[in-house]
């Protein structure tokens, strides 16, 4: 299975995305509530960039809208390329489940009433296809002919990537790809990923867990309350954090049990109450008035940064 890409551009670009949502207040009130008001992510070929944020924070947000899976009732803005060519709906719904995967969340997603090697084979693969995925991934050949509910945490997994696999797929979303899992097997799980993207493919890695991503990415996306507010390299992410630009991002950092175990006071705002400005300002020590106006992602020492006060 060929999996090697020669793209120059980007094989996935997001910039000003923004999600809204339409709900009803009342009976007859409508109002649109904002989740995400503008998030940026750029992913080359055989890069792995990991996504980490808070709950709430728009991570499987922007999977969804990559996806073309978002509700009826939401609205998206901005721009969202595919290996240079804008991502219509249209363009989405061809390209989701061939080019584009998503390795979800939950092993939920496997259907329980279907053989996994029958779901992993689809409509068109070949079963030598299936087997030698599943060979490459330490699935035994029996593991074809069994059930979602008969197979462990990390195998389960390992499907849901065979299946990314076998299809070929460019750009590959996983999504919180590791809970559940013991850190052996969330390593594994991830250098799984890794493998992917050495091959050619794109990986976004949505996460909680920055220390884990940091162990398989090239770049760090830090999205705060409906924002991308930093873009890192992984070596910005050493010693007391200087490196890095924005001040979320260096509290992020301090607050590891392996660095200063500092808390952050404060909460990430809810959903609707995101204001145009730095959404990171009730929180910020370095605030000023200036902070109120809205503040653009900026090129900064090789990487981004949403901050006025970044050096």
């Amino acid at each position: 299975m060929d999996t090697s890409y020669a793209i120059e551009a980007p094989i996935l670009l997001v910039t000003d995305l923004a999600i809204h949502f339409l709900r009803y207040e009342g009976t007859f009130e409508r109002q649109k509530l904002e989740v995400i008001s503008a998030l940026a992510v750029e992913i080359k070929a055989r890069e792995v960039v990991a996504v980490v944020g808070s709950s709430g924070s728009g991570k499987s947000l922007l999977a969804h809208a990559i996806l073309g899976i978002l509700p009826a009732n939401a609205t998206v803005s901005g721009d969202l390329y595919y290996c240079g060519q804008r991502l219509s709906p249209a363009r989405i719904a061809a390209l989701r489940g061939s080019e584009i995967a998503l390795v979800p969340q939950s092993v939920s997603f496997l259907d329980p009433l279907m053989k996994v090697g029958k779901q992993v084979m689809g409509v068109h693969r070949r079963s030598e296809d299936v087997a030698a995925v599943f060979k490459r991934y330490n699935l035994a050949p029996q593991v074809m002919d069994q059930y979602p509910f008969e197979l462990s945490g990390g195998m389960a997994r390992r499907v849901l990537v065979a299946a990314a696999v076998i299809m070929g797929a460019k750009l590959i979303i996983a999504d919180e790809p590791t809970p559940g899992l013991s850190e052996a097997l969330a390593r594994e799980a991830l250098s799984h990923l890794r493998e992917l993207a050495d091959a050619g493919a794109g990986v976004m890695l949505i996460t909680h867990d920055l220390l884990m991503a940091l162990e398989v990415s090239d770049k760090i996306a830090i999205f705060y309350a409906g924002m991308t507010v930093e873009t890192a390299c992984k070596e910005d992410f050493q010693a007391d954090g200087q490196r890095l630009r924005h001040p979320y991002t260096k509290a992020l950092w301090r607050a590891l049990p392996q660095n200063e175990f500092v808390p952050l006071p404060g909460t990430q705002p809810y959903s609707g109450k995101i204001s145009a400005s730095c959404a990171f300002y009730p929180r910020c020590t370095l605030r000023t008035d200036a902070c109120l106006h809205p503040i653009p992602l900026r090129e900064l020492r090789g990487g981004t940064v949403r901050c006025i006060h970044a050096t």
